[in-house]
């Protein structure tokens, strides 16, 4: 009987791995491909075939009590090795296909999306906001393991317990074993003899829960808030995906944002603007007064500091941008409309000529520049 320990060069306590190791060595010695010596097709042979009982448990283990699957002549070239076995001895582990043996029955779960609407006051100072989600959480029943209670696993009867099922095929390098999932067990090598009756086998559940979020200051539209390990939990108990929260801040009635700063509109008089004065504006901080000068005209521009946005990544606010809108009056009385032609008179003006305004002058340009993008 071959001696299969000596044809690897192994000691017959080796691990599992250190025979792998010691075929993917040899082989990448001895293959046809590499070495076109007289005696290294007929070396290959024997050591595929070494590898090809030592490798296997149940093999090796008849081998050890004495019987050799081989003894009764000579195997064909490739016979019994596996083409995942050539692969891993040319590339490494891995570069033949899936790594072997039953896979696990635990996945991290998915990454969920939320999309949450807020105000602009919770955008300029942060605030805190409850979510009610309907996510996957682990079953309380089985505990995430997919069994009910008192119950085991199975040994698969059909791949007993690898995961997989191995086929031979011919090819050019004469009989390849290929594997694939095995079908009854999923791959897994185990069958649940009585599945939970809460999640049917699957380890978890969905349900609605509610989660508390810090909504910092300073997002705008758009934003993604990542919460790590808040999202579905995984397949058979596994690990939580994330949970992200895109933020949508909902339309101001009295303010527009343009980056971290807000731009509002103040209804002048004609007559304030003219002479001046002081207004009184509700802004996110309360009641702040706003100076307006003499001579103010449609469109200027007056900037109330740190009353913006807070700035999300760094420190400070933004500002807050009044625009003037200057209000001719539409009806007037009798003295009114005589006050008002006095006072053209006094200023020349009672036929005015009308002339253009430079480009980028006028109101229109005024605002324009107010918008711009910064």
């Amino acid at each position: 009987m071959n001696d299969y320990y000596q044809d690897l060069g192994v000691s017959r306590d080796a691990s599992p791995e250190e025979i792998k190791r010691a075929y993917r060595r040899l082989a990448r010695k001895l293959h046809p491909d590499v070495n076109s010596g007289p005696e290294a097709e007929d070396q290959f042979k024997k050591v595929s075939q070494a590898y090809d009982v030592l490798g296997d448990a149940e093999k090796r283990r008849a081998y050890d009590m004495g019987s050799d699957p081989y003894a009764s002549g000579a195997a064909s070239f490739g016979q019994g090795f596996s083409f995942s076995d050539i692969m891993d001895a040319f590339f490494g582990a891995g570069a033949g296909g899936p790594q072997r043996g039953p896979r696990s029955r635990q996945r991290r779960g998915q990454d969920a999306l939320v999309r949450l609407d807020i105000d602009l006051a919770d955008a300029v100072f942060g605030a805190e906001r409850e979510l009610t989600l309907e996510t996957a959480v682990v079953c309380e029943t089985c505990h995430g393991d997919g069994a009910q209670p008192g119950t085991s696993r199975r040994t698969c009867d059909v791949c007993n317990g690898r995961g997989e099922i191995q086929q031979v095929q011919r090819s050019f390098l004469g009989q390849v074993m290929t594997s694939r999932p095995c079908m009854t067990c999923h791959g897994y090598g185990e069958v649940l003899v009585s599945p939970c009756f809460e999640c049917s086998g699957d380890g978890r559940v969905r349900t609605r829960r509610t989660l508390k979020i810090k909504v910092p200051a300073g997002v705008d539209t758009g934003t993604r808030i990542q919460l790590t390990g808040e999202g579905e939990v995984g397949q058979g108990g596994g690990p939580p995906g994330d949970l992200y929260v895109e933020v949508n801040v909902r339309p101001h009635a009295t303010f527009q944002r343009r980056g971290d700063d807000l731009h509002c509109t103040v209804e002048l008089p004609m007559t304030a603007a003219a002479l001046g004065t002081t207004v009184k504006l509700d802004t996110f901080d309360g009641v702040n007064e706003l100076e307006i000068r003499p001579g103010t005209q449609p469109g200027d521009a007056m900037t109330l500091r740190g009353l913006g946005v807070t700035h999300l990544r760094g420190t400070g606010r933004g500002d807050l941008i009044v625009h003037s809108n200057v209000l001719t009056p539409v009806k007037l009385d009798a003295q009114q409309e005589d006050l008002l032609r006095q006072f053209a008179a006094l200023r020349g003006e009672e036929r005015p000529e009308g002339r253009l305004a430079p480009a980028g002058q006028g109101l229109l340009g005024k605002l324009r520049d107010a918008f711009k993008v910064k």
